[in-house]
């Protein structure tokens, strides 16, 4: 859905800072946003007040039902309070300007290039009509532009960093907590294709009781005792303990806590074992931030000092507190505990400090639904510094469970017992695994069907998109051997239908991805391919493509099914999927 004022943007922040290849949602927002001002320019609609005309946007969105046309907007009913008129008489009004525009400019194009008609349908929603022209120029574009085709230019990029995954580095990465690495992954991809400029970041605990925990554990199976209550078990411990240098046991022995050294020793291993699993899955993190390097860098005493200089800080019972109550916090919180150790809750606020003076815009965190309590303090902590809580966005995600024939699948790092990614990977591969979590909400608790996931058949979601693509490369590879060729343009070929219906769907990604960004979620990505393969089995059901005895048909709908194959490729690609064209 897009939404646009009647204003235009303050100085500095305009869209005409940046060469912006608008959509078609984006062209027909900017009609109705023309009509409305023109109404008020021409005395059929009275103006609004600044302060109310700001609060008025213009969303644009697919209707639900395709008989009521290509887009729609509600604008008519948003304007009907504030101008006590009936959203029917509006919306009258609206299109009536609207049609007495067609055919002059409006903007930078003809406005009949873009709408062939504007209907009005109760309680006073405007439908639109897409021309046959729009569609021609969109094909037309895609394939003279494929590698772009999709990728928006935001209004206002920002830059963004985006933390995720962040598990303790105390066990290899298990399919429990590997959720983060799709999402987070998934929705970076999103918004760089939305014209930001994007930072991923997984952040790790070198710095507490876990590392120690781990290292005792490590110390006790090399001296052939019993792993402590609250330590590690598994074979990973068993080979991290064989793998035990010599020497850094020897210089462990003089430490303060031989435990620790060997703790750090063995989360290193472990990381860089969770890298190499998160990079076959096609994860790449562009920063690796440690909990202690905020300790080190005097990052946490920097946030202390901003909260203390702003009144916030106070010392009770020999420990330091956060005034989280002043924003609405059921309590304060502890910064620094009595004994004058720092709580997580210290790394945290060091860790927005840090973040902002690398000079990010927004900061997503994308983190399990068991920090659902660490919300309200990190934002509340993000205000009280100075910084915009907007600027400061944690997305919660919601557990998966793994089933096998029915049963779930449990899993403990400490018991050891889990499968871990790289099991996963090996057994139903990376496109599947990444579909079955792209196309699930981030805050949605799922069921991953594992033999699902490795069939090799319509029954598996991406096998179905996958082979579409594959089928449309078998379908020019033939017409390359009958000496087909793509006609230069498609002018003329969208005129009926299947055509036009497959070019209506291939036009949508830039929306769907403009949408995904906005929300946050990936799942529009998934339902707008899967529809989209749809979309053309059908038309290749119902339309011949090559056909040697219809020459100029079946060039221009060779170049309708190229552009069908870009379409799905670059969506497949914000997923992180592979588009074969074999299978």
């Amino acid at each position: 859905m897009l939404a646009m004022t009647a204003t235009e943007p303050p100085p500095g922040t305009s869209r005409d800072r940046v060469e912006v290849e608008d959509s078609l949602r984006e062209r027909v927002a900017e009609a109705v946003t023309g009509a409305w001002q023109s109404a008020i320019a021409g005395g059929s609609l009275p103006p609004l007040p600044d302060d109310e005309r700001s609060q008025v946007d213009v969303h644009v969105e697919r209707p639900a039902h395709p008989e009521h046309g290509d887009f729609a907007t509600n604008l008519a009913m948003k304007l009907a309070r504030p101008y006590r008129r009936s959203p029917m008489a509006i919306a009258q009004t609206l299109a009536a300007e609207l049609e007495g525009q067609i055919g002059r400019e409006a903007g930078r194009t003809q406005l009949a290039d873009l709408i062939t008609s504007v209907e009005v349908a109760p309680p006073g929603f405007l439908n639109f009509r897409l021309s046959e022209r729009a569609l021609e120029a969109t094909i037309d574009r895609i394939l003279s532009e494929p590698k772009s085709w999709g990728r928006r230019q935001a209004a206002i990029p920002q830059r963004v960093n985006v933390e995720f995954v962040s598990a303790n580095p105390t066990g290899p990465l298990h399919i429990g907590n590997a959720r983060g690495a799709f999402v987070g992954d998934l929705l970076a991809r999103v918004l760089a294709a939305a014209g930001h400029e994007v930072s991923r970041e997984y952040y790790f605990n070198d710095f507490g009781a876990q590392v120690s925990n781990l290292g005792a554990s490590i110390l006790a199976l090399r001296d052939a005792k019993e792993v402590p209550e609250d330590g590690y078990r598994g074979s990973y411990v068993a080979e991290l303990a064989a793998d035990l240098p010599p020497r850094l046991v020897e210089s462990a022995g003089t430490a303060d806590d031989p435990a620790v050294v060997v703790g750090q020793w063995a989360s290193e291993r472990v990381r860089a074992g969770i890298e190499a699993s998160l990079e076959r899955l096609g994860v790449h993190f562009d920063v690796w931030k440690t909990e202690g390097s905020l300790h080190r860098e005097g990052w946490v005493e920097r946030a202390v000092a901003k909260l203390r200089e702003a009144g916030y800080v106070y010392e009770r019972d020999g420990a330091t507190w956060f005034r989280s109550t002043d924003f609405g916090d059921d309590k304060d919180r502890v910064i620094y505990r009595s004994n004058g150790q720092p709580t997580y809750f210290a790394a945290d606020i060091g860790y927005i400090t840090e973040k902002f003076r690398r000079s990010f815009d927004h900061l997503v965190y994308v983190w399990g639904a068991d920090h659902h309590g660490t919300v309200a303090r990190v934002r509340n902590a993000a205000t009280a510094m100075g910084y915009d809580p907007a600027a400061v966005e944690i997305l919660l995600i919601a557990w998966v469970r793994f089933v096998r024939d029915g049963r779930e699948i449990s899993m403990s790092k400490r018991s050891g017992e889990f499968i871990t990614l790289d099991e996963l990977l090996d057994e139903v591969g990376v496109d599947a695994a990444r579909w079955f979590f792209a196309s699930r909400g981030h805050t949605t608790g799922i069921d991953f069907d594992i033999e699902l996931a490795k069939k090799q058949s319509n029954e598996n979601p991406v096998y179905y998109v996958q082979y579409a693509h594959a089928r449309i490369a078998s379908i020019l590879r033939k017409a390359s051997e009958t000496g087909l060729s793509l006609a230069d343009s498609v002018e003329g070929a969208l005129s009926d239908e299947p055509e036009a219906g497959l070019a209506r769907a291939v036009a949508r990604l830039p929306d769907v991805v403009e949408d995904a960004a906005e929300a946050k979620e990936t799942q529009g990505i998934t339902a707008f391919a899967t529809e989209l393969a749809t979309t053309f089995h059908a038309f290749y059901r119902d339309a011949r493509v090559v056909d040697p005895d219809e020459p100029d048909r079946s060039r221009g709908r060779l170049a309708l099914v190229a552009a069908t194959q870009v379409t799905l490729a670059n969506a497949l690609a914000l997923l992180g999927i592979s588009a074969p064209e074999l299978m």
